[in-house]
């Protein structure tokens, strides 16, 4: 079979393309034929050595991916062959098991049922985006641990950087709900992809009055921030969250120090959450599977531009491309096509 591996790290140059044995699924795993694979900045991260050490072995990259079930391990159940499936966290401790070849063997609890509603495109984007949102908006004291319609009623979410992955995923699971939804983001084109993903309202966070624009909306402060520039948003942040509010970090894009202010967070004894979705458990992983399902079956959770997430498109042997793609920060999705079945 045809897979992208890489044995140092370094640069999209090190991604090569090979010919591997088709794995088979050990106990307990699953087999899927990979028809989409998705590529996120947690891949090339990865791929760069930004995050980790030396390889111990060659790795396969992307831990995102759709596809059919085609082969089964001693004692799965709840899968059969033939099944059409969504994969996350596919290589998380497995290098092999990347999603960037046409077979990949993982442990059944890391696939998913790809709904009827949902085509392979959009279950390759679901993965780390959307369950990472899923987290970051179920941390909040007293709010919901689950999503579903009207879990959000009467609450104002703010999702900073809007036209990002984990952005248009919070925004669209975030309206499902029920939330009045306040997007921010740093240009036009980007407040028209915030919009189209069902923002009821769009600031720049770079204008002066960004604070008291969200005020204007939400005069008793917004419930939940989900943050993706905790250093660069902590003055906006603090200025606009309501009393026993909560934060959740997912990033520090940009890089700026966090330095919060104690006193002021004193004041309105906020509540800081941060969110990684490789430590937050495979129990949590499961139910937010289950919800963005749920809101995929309503066609509220959706891929394209209509959704303010335009899709990048690569075969296989441009996988390379496909990552310096997210590497030089695409807007919307990137994925790539393993087989077109």
């Amino acid at each position: 079979m045809r897979a992208i591996t890489y044995t140092r790290t370094g640069d999209p140059s090190v991604l090569e393309l090979i010919e591997r044995p088709i794995p088979e699924p050990g106990d307990g795993d699953v087999r899927i034929r990979v028809l989409v694979s998705g590529v996120n900045p947690t891949d090339w991260k990865s791929r760069s050595g930004t995050y980790g050490g030396a390889l111990a072995e060659p790795t396969v990259p992307n831990h995102d991916g759709a596809g059919v079930v085609d082969k089964l391990g001693a004692g799965v159940i709840g899968f059969g062959v033939g099944d059409r499936v969504w994969v996350t966290l596919a290589g998380d401790g497995r290098p092999d098991s990347g999603t960037a070849q046409e077979y990949t063997a993982v442990p059944a609890e890391r696939i998913f049922p790809l709904p009827d509603a949902a085509d392979f495109e959009l279950g390759a984007s679901i993965g780390i985006p959307a369950a990472t949102a899923h987290r970051a908006l179920t941390v909040a004291e007293g709010g919901p641990a689950r999503l579903e319609p009207g879990a959000f009623g009467g609450r104002v979410v703010l999702v900073a950087g809007g036209a990002g992955a984990v952005g248009n995923a919070a925004i669209q699971l975030a309206r499902w709900a029920g939330a009045t939804v306040i997007a921010t983001v740093s240009s036009d084109t980007k407040a028209a992809l915030a919009t189209a993903a069902g923002a009821h309202h769009v600031f720049n966070y770079r204008d002066p009055g960004a604070a008291d624009r969200i005020r204007g909306v939400a005069p008793d402060g917004v419930d939940l921030i989900v943050e993706v520039a905790a250093g660069a948003n902590t003055e906006l942040d603090q200025a606009i969250l309501r009393r026993r509010g909560t934060i959740a970090i997912y990033a520090n894009d940009g890089g700026t120090p966090f330095n919060p202010d104690v006193r002021r967070n004193l004041g309105l004894n906020s509540r800081y959450q941060f969110v990684l979705l490789y430590t937050v458990g495979w129990e949590l992983i499961a139910a937010a599977a289950a919800d963005i399902n749920h809101a995929i079956e309503d066609g509220a959770f959706r891929v394209g531009e209509q959704a303010g997430v335009p899709l990048h498109r690569f075969s296989l042997e441009e996988t390379a491309a496909a990552h310096a793609a997210v590497e030089s920060g695409a807007v919307g999705k990137v994925i790539v096509t393993v087989d077109s079945g």
